[in-house]
């Protein structure tokens, strides 16, 4: 069994409230050092054991952005549309007051794209569409961008070779994009290490 933490003081009760309700009633050490990272406002890589709750310890700060602030946005990029259809299940069940997750990608209907944009603070897509249906179109995305508090990169370690090379430059300009229009999001990597 791994070594666990308490759950942190400083996260929203909403969100302990949300987590608790999950079985969640505390953190392994590495979700609980990625939780102190990004609070010190530092971007970070979570490199883990397969099924050790990566997905917890990258969404932690998602959940407490959302709860601590209406206005607050965050971006989820996964290589495959299951992952990401996945995640949106596991956020959405949490039921957390607020959190409004969406996904959005190359099956989103094209009259449901400027509702996801309008609404969703927890945006669920891939480099892809990232690259085509986001940046290039960044004044309808202005106010994701403003206010994007945490970038997040599932199953980072797809993203290697000269595809890599391609997807680093994508979040560069999306990093440069989000400074552009105010906001200077935390990026967190996660990628789990298999035996």
């Amino acid at each position: 069994t791994g070594r666990t933490e308490p759950l942190p003081s400083g996260l929203h009760p909403h969100v302990v409230a949300a987590v608790a309700s999950g079985g969640v009633d505390a953190l392994y050490v590495h979700q609980a050092e990625t939780w102190e990272a990004v609070q010190r406002g530092e971007s970070v890589v979570v490199t883990t054991g397969t099924a050790s709750g990566k997905s917890l310890a990258f969404s932690l700060p998602v959940l407490d952005a959302v709860a601590r602030e209406r206005t607050a946005r965050a971006l989820f990029l996964y290589p495959t549309k299951a992952l990401a259809q996945d995640q949106a299940r596991w956020l959405a069940g949490l039921g957390l007051r607020g959190l409004r997750p969406a996904i959005y990608d190359g099956d989103t209907p094209v009259e449901q794209r400027a509702h996801v944009r309008r609404t969703a603070n927890a945006i669920l897509t891939n480099p892809d569409m990232l690259h085509v249906g986001v940046l290039p179109h960044h004044d309808r995305w202005g106010d994701v961008l403003h206010n994007l508090r945490v970038v997040v990169v599932d199953e980072a370690h797809v993203y290697r070779g000269v595809f890599g090379s391609h997807v680093g430059n994508v979040l560069r300009r999306l990093r440069r994009l989000a400074l552009a229009y105010g906001a200077d999001p935390i990026f967190v990597l996660a990628m789990a290490t298999i035996a």
